[in-house]
């Protein structure tokens, strides 16, 4: 087999990326309320708690089956540690030393992450000069939106930042690995690696801030936990390895780019918050960048001049 690049998305996977960028929009709004009365630890362990729960309540009310190897659930605990154990751990950490604005910045650099690991590791999903200009040209749209003030904490809580950029690499790895449940109904790996993270979160939460020393949440901060797990996570991984299965890891993780297009339009839609030039700006850089990656806008765009110059015949 030869090496080639990530085939482009069709308008199918285009449309679920896009549904699950504004699941995934509010999840750092979500996650900063969560975290005023919960350690993060424990939001983590929520989160992934009652997102196992409705996942396996679905499964079972489909009749789906479980696999029986061994070796099936221990790629469950592995993905459930790359993909929510480590980067919630991480990202939850981090937020309560840097703003959220600049956490979405930095989670904004999964896709490169990915790139770079599917180059070394796949023979199907290369790395070119394009996609990486794409990639980057999003990511500045990202820094647009988010606006310069997010960026004024760069350079102070060094650790809090490389916590963000190390889930980005851990959503990497995730998505790649998670190749191999391609065959599997989305459903039933989603339910697994929920499982599988809450067994291994579990035992870490106990230990780190025990149940008893902990003051029964507010009204507010439970809706926030329910929200992140049965949308957020439940709905989110739902769709996630739908994508994963057709679309591959580079492409997925570009979900990450838009995440704060879909936190800016929801805020616009459902808060009435203003929709600001610099929100326009971005929007346009993303779908810029996004295009480039796509490929098939440029394709055409080079090939019009070579139409125009062809004589016609006669």
């Amino acid at each position: 087999m030869t090496a080639t690049e990530a085939k482009p998305m069709t308008a199918t996977e285009w449309s679920l990326l896009l549904a699950l960028s504004a699941i995934w929009g509010c999840t750092f709004f979500l996650v900063a309320i969560g975290l005023r009365e919960l350690p993060f630890v424990w939001l983590a362990l929520l989160r992934v708690g009652f997102a196992a729960v409705i996942l396996h309540t679905v499964v079972l009310w489909r009749g789906l089956a479980y696999p029986r190897q061994v070796r099936t659930w221990g790629a469950f605990l592995v993905l459930g540690l790359l993909n929510n154990a480590v980067p919630f751990g991480l990202i939850f950490w981090a937020q309560t030393h840097i703003a959220s604005g600049l956490a979405a910045i930095l989670n904004a650099s999964t896709p490169i992450f990915t790139m770079v690991l599917a180059h070394y590791v796949t023979r199907d999903d290369r790395l070119s000069a394009r996609r990486l200009a794409g990639v980057l040209i999003g990511m500045a749209g990202v820094a647009a939106m988010m606006g310069l003030e997010a960026l004024e904490g760069i350079g102070a809580d060094f650790l809090a930042q490389l916590a963000v950029l190390g889930a980005g690499l851990s959503y990497a790895m995730a998505g790649l690995f998670g190749r191999r449940f391609a065959a599997m109904p989305p459903m039933l790996t989603a339910a697994g690696q929920t499982a599988g993270s809450t067994l291994m979160l579990l035992p870490v939460a106990l230990l780190t801030a025990p149940a008893a020393t902990l003051a029964m949440p507010g009204p507010v901060t439970w809706a926030a936990v329910l929200g992140l797990a049965a949308v957020c996570t439940a709905l989110g991984y739902a769709l996630y390895f739908r994508i994963l299965a057709t679309a591959g890891a580079t492409n997925l993780l570009l979900v990450t780019l838009l995440i704060p297009v879909g936190a800016v339009l929801l805020g616009t839609l459902g808060l009435g918050e203003t929709l600001l030039a610099r929100h326009m700006g971005g929007m346009a850089l993303i779908a810029l960048g996004l295009a480039v990656i796509d490929g098939r806008a440029l394709g055409l765009l080079a090939r019009a001049p070579a139409r125009q110059l062809r004589p016609a015949r006669r």
